[in-house]
C-alpha cells in the first residue's frame, strides 16, 4: 500500500514513516504529484507552521482536494489536521476547508504548548477508533486547536478547554495528537486508518 506523506515542514517525521512501514505500508515523504496520484492513502503530518505548510502544499492543492473528493483515505496529524479547516490564528492562509471550522490558540490560563500525555473521551465509535479504549492516553504537542462548526467529533480531550482531538467524515480524518508517539494506542489508530484504505 503506497502512502503519500506530504513534506510540509522541516521537522523529523521519520517516526511516522517507520510506524506506517511497520504496519505494512509503503510511505513516501514527498511533494511529488506522481506520488500523490499513485497513493492508496494520504497523510498530512504534524510538522511546520500553518502558513508555511500551506505554502508548500499550494502547488498540489487542487490535486489533493480532487484525491480526497474521489475517496482517497486521508489522515491529518496535529498541524496536518488543522490544515483541514478554513484558517488559523497561527498565521494567514486559506486552509483546505475539508472540515467546517477554524483553528484558535489555547486559552491564556494554560501553558502552551500542550505537551505530553492526555486522555481521549469518545464522542462516537468509528472504524478509526475500533479497539481504542475509552479514556486511553495519547501524546500531544500543540498550541492551537480546532473549533468545529459541524458535528464530526469522534473523540475529545480537555486541556484548559475541551477540543475535538479526533474528528472526521470519510474519507478524511484528523487527530490533534501524534499517533506515532502514542504507543500501542497510536499504532492501533494508524492500523485502523490503513484498514480503511484497504477496503
Amino acid at each position: 500500500m503506497k502512502i503519500f506523506i506530504a513534506a510540509t515542514g522541516v521537522g523529523n517525521i521519520h517516526s511516522l514513516a517507520t510506524a506506517l512501514r511497520r504496519l505494512g505500508g509503503e510511505p513516501e515523504v514527498t511533494l511529488s504529484l506522481r506520488a500523490l496520484r499513485e497513493a492508496d492513502a494520504i497523510v498530512l503530518p504534524g510538522v511546520g507552521s500553518f502558513s508555511s505548510a500551506l505554502r508548500r502544499l499550494e502547488p498540489l492543492r487542487p490535486h489533493l482536494l480532487e484525491a480526497v473528493e474521489s475517496g482517497a483515505p486521508t489522515l491529518g496529524i496535529c498541524l496536518g489536521y488543522q490544515l483541514f479547516f478554513r484558517g488559523s490564528e497561527e498565521g494567514p492562509g486559506r486552509g483546505l476547508e475539508l472540515f467546517k471550522g477554524r483553528v484558535v490558540r489555547l486559552p491564556k490560563h494554560v501553558k502552551a504548548p500542550h505537551i505530553g500525555w492526555n486522555t481521549l473521551e469518545r464522542v462516537k465509535q468509528t472504524p478509526l477508533t475500533e479497539g481504542v479504549e475509552e479514556g486511553c492516553f495519547v501524546y500531544f504537542l500543540h498550541s492551537y486547536y480546532p473549533v468545529l462548526e459541524e458535528q464530526i467529533a469522534i473523540a475529545e480531550t480537555t486541556y484548559g478547554v475541551t477540543f475535538p482531538s479526533i474528528a472526521g467524515k470519510p474519507p478524511a480524518y484528523g487527530v490533534q495528537f501524534h499517533p506515532e508517539r502514542s504507543g500501542q494506542v497510536g499504532l492501533r489508530i494508524l492500523s485502523n486508518f490503513l484498514g480503511e484504505a484497504r477496503r
